[in-house]
């Protein structure tokens, strides 16, 4: 009985030791893992658990894994290091302490990606590098209503799937303190809607290098059901896998 009960004890402790080992592997099946920062400090967009589910279906539908946190104490280098890009989802505010912000600062600087979407830009008024990084600062918006949108570089990823004129119902942001240096992938037209205040190069989305890492930005996604729109979902995947190649 002994033997057959030591038996049994080595039996079990290798199937344990076999579907440990088999559930790190699925894990780690994919080395590009994205996080999604959401944390608010000031309005809260009813959109964000939207956006989270949307980014993390395109995760499984496309081979990357995404984390969702409102947590700012995870902006560490130890846990930013496990990422190939932070997407900032309708952050508002000042969502990082000084220390957080140096941490997010020296991923950047490593090489890491950042993804901001939609109320990013209207988010750490107070950090300079920050305005750099994300490419403009919100200055208000008229009503939600219809505009005409202009994708003026079809070849990124994100706008390749795009028509040459792409009309879509928005919060449309205009924008202060825009970074020079951003290469804009899509205007919208101020003449289709009313509220516009940035001219005839009024910019929608956007991407550039930035202190040794890669950013792409898109004022859209202010509703729920922006998330669902197949056209917006493309563009922001092929937004999330520019800066992750």
């Amino acid at each position: 009985m002994r033997l057959v009960h030591t038996f049994s004890i080595l039996l079990f402790c290798s199937f344990f030791m076999f579907s440990c080992k088999g559930k790190t592997t699925d894990k780690n099946s994919s080395d590009d893992k994205i996080l999604i920062f959401s944390k608010t400090a000031g309005y809260r967009h009813a959109s964000i658990e939207a956006g989270i589910a949307a980014i993390k279906e395109l995760g499984n539908e496309n081979g990357f894994l995404v984390d969702a946190t409102e947590d700012s104490t995870q902006f560490t280098s130890a846990v930013l290091s496990e990422y190939k890009a932070v997407v900032f989802l309708n952050t508002t505010g000042n969502v990082l302490n000084s220390t957080q912000e140096k941490a997010f600062k020296s991923y950047i600087q490593a090489g890491g990606g950042f993804v901001g979407v939609h109320a990013a830009s209207d988010t750490e008024y107070d950090w300079p590098w920050y305005n750099k990084l994300v490419g403009a600062y919100f200055n208000g918006h008229p009503e939600i209503q219809e505009a005409s949108m202009d994708v003026l570089i079809d070849a990124h990823m994100s706008t390749k799937h795009l028509p040459k004129k792409w009309i879509k119902t928005e919060e449309w942001y205009n924008f202060k303190s825009i970074n020079p240096d951003i290469n804009v992938l899509i205007v919208v037209d101020e003449t289709s809607y009313q509220g516009g205040t940035n001219g005839d190069t009024h910019p929608i989305s956007w991407y550039h290098n930035f202190d040794g890492g890669k950013s792409f930005y898109t004022a859209m996604g202010h509703g729920a059901e922006t998330f669902q729109e197949p056209k917006f979902r493309k563009h922001l995947l092929g937004g999330i896998q520019s800066v992750i190649d």
